[in-house]
């Protein structure tokens, strides 16, 4: 017999618990009912903002399925032509129980703050997104998420946001953006 490294051993128990247990994750969401239909309308003020057409199919892990139990979403743009967006975060997003999963906000803030750049005329990608967690998100509860562009220099743009629903702040965000080359 040939011995292997302790490391190797302990690593393949884990990954076949692992794969054992997201096989039965998988299999009870996808048994799961949609859920109902959510009302992400914005505030008075707040004019529709069409970001797949602005970006194209590229909106699909957050934005994607507007029916779905992950995420849904809808864009706005305030007087001011900043980008808002009303967020409802599903049962397939929960970390903590009953709460959202800290990587799920990470995503949205990606999101949302990324796409802010675009709309103010910049063609980005996120170059590093810093997260500051203030409170847990409840699942199935609609938040804004404001963004507003800080500055542009050069290739870098600097967007800054938050996660908020009336007086409590769920999260902050702010994201250095790298503009395209020219091609």
């Amino acid at each position: 017999m040939v011995a292997r490294p302790f490391y190797l051993i302990v690593n393949a128990n884990y990954f076949s618990r692992r794969k054992s247990s997201v096989v039965h994750a998988t299999a009870r969401k996808k048994s799961e009912a949609p859920c109902p239909p959510v009302d992400l309308s914005g505030a008075s003020g707040w004019t529709p903002f069409d970001a797949p057409a602005l970006v194209g199919a590229s909106l699909r892990f957050v934005s994607g399925d507007p029916e779905g139990n992950r995420f849904r979403v809808r864009y706005y743009r305030d007087g001011e032509q900043q980008l808002l967006a009303q967020v409802w975060f599903g049962p397939e997003t929960e970390g903590p129980p009953g709460n959202a999963h800290g990587g799920s906000i990470a995503a949205v803030f990606d999101e949302v703050l990324g796409l802010a750049a675009w709309a103010a005329g910049y063609q980005i990608v996120v170059g590093n997104l810093n997260v500051s967690f203030r409170n847990l998100v409840p699942l199935q509860k609609v938040v804004t998420v404001e963004s507003k562009v800080i500055s542009a220099k050069g290739r870098k743009v600097i967007v800054h946001g938050r996660i908020y629903s009336g007086e409590t702040v769920y999260g902050e965000g702010e994201c250095l953006c790298i503009t395209l080359p020219a091609t």
